[in-house]
């Protein structure tokens, strides 16, 4: 596994890649990697000839009263995970080349995608994202690229902006990866108390109720968040950030749930911000 630091060393890879008519599959990750990331990892591997793997911890996703400095970093163990798994380049990028002095481009998303769930919590972030994902993938240069459905806002948010500037590249949106009791996993996790991390799968307990009850025939949205609310009660230490049913694919409120409509929560626990969705 090559690991490459500089982006115009990456380019220069994608670069012979294509010329050798090679297929690239790519995830973008911030590191502190676990099961859900390795799982992007093999689907990526199965469809491509190549998979590279980012690992950067982008401070223009993180707002000014946010985790950036207490985010896990893991690089050594990262790096043993990835030559593993046998990916054949990891791009591990600093501040200096991501952001050089002068940098003062961004990508601005609008519209319905970013005006409900993590966006309002979160100004400026999917913007964070989406510049750092389309630098990204200038240098990389993919086939594919590889997100976790964890990460529902985000995913649509960069499918769309795929869309909006016409760049070459195929999203795949890969299903939740969950921990044995239904936690979704995420590199934050490993944040969490002992007596947190017991409490945690409540978010996913509480999903399943709701969702329990739309099989059941119940689609008023207001009465199905409700139910979910009354479960997530349950556990006083779990802070409820935000509860929607939205249209998957815009991310618009809806008030009545049918299929296609995706349950969204955000909770604190530990100080620790978590988020979990279930797709009818």
């Amino acid at each position: 596994m090559k690991t490459i630091v500089e982006p115009k060393q990456m380019q220069d890879l994608a670069r012979k890649w294509r010329s050798e008519k090679k297929t690239v599959g790519f995830v973008p990750t911030m590191g502190a990697l676990h099961k859900g990331h390795l799982e992007l990892v093999r689907a990526s591997r199965k469809e491509n000839d190549a998979t590279v793997v980012s690992i950067y911890v982008n401070p223009l996703q993180f707002g000014p009263r946010e985790d950036y400095q207490q985010y896990p970093r893991t690089l050594e163990a990262d790096l043993e995970l990835l030559e593993k798994e046998k990916v054949r380049a990891l791009f591990a990028p600093t501040n200096r080349e991501m952001y050089p002095a002068g940098f003062s481009s961004r990508v601005e998303v609008s519209g319905s995608l970013v005006q409900g769930l993590c966006a309002p919590y979160r100004p400026g972030h999917f913007n964070g994202v989406a510049t750092v994902v389309v630098k990204l993938l200038g240098a990389v240069q993919p086939t594919r690229l590889y997100l976790g459905q964890k990460d529902a806002q985000q995913a649509a948010v960069l499918k769309q902006v795929v869309r909006d500037l016409d760049l070459d590249v195929e999203p795949v949106i890969c299903p939740i990866v969950r921990e044995h009791d239904g936690l979704a996993m995420s590199s934050r996790n490993k944040r969490l108390t002992l007596a947190g991390r017991k409490v945690a799968p409540v978010l996913y307990k509480a999903l399943k109720v709701g969702k329990s009850i739309v099989d059941l025939g119940q689609a008023d949205a207001e009465k199905v968040l409700g139910e979910i609310k009354n479960v997530m009660a349950e556990e006083r230490s779990v802070k409820l950030q935000y509860l929607e049913a939205v249209d998957a694919g815009t991310l618009a409120p809806v008030k009545e749930i049918k299929p296609g409509t995706m349950i969204a929560v955000a909770a604190y626990l530990d100080n620790v911000r978590l988020i979990d969705n279930i797709v009818i």
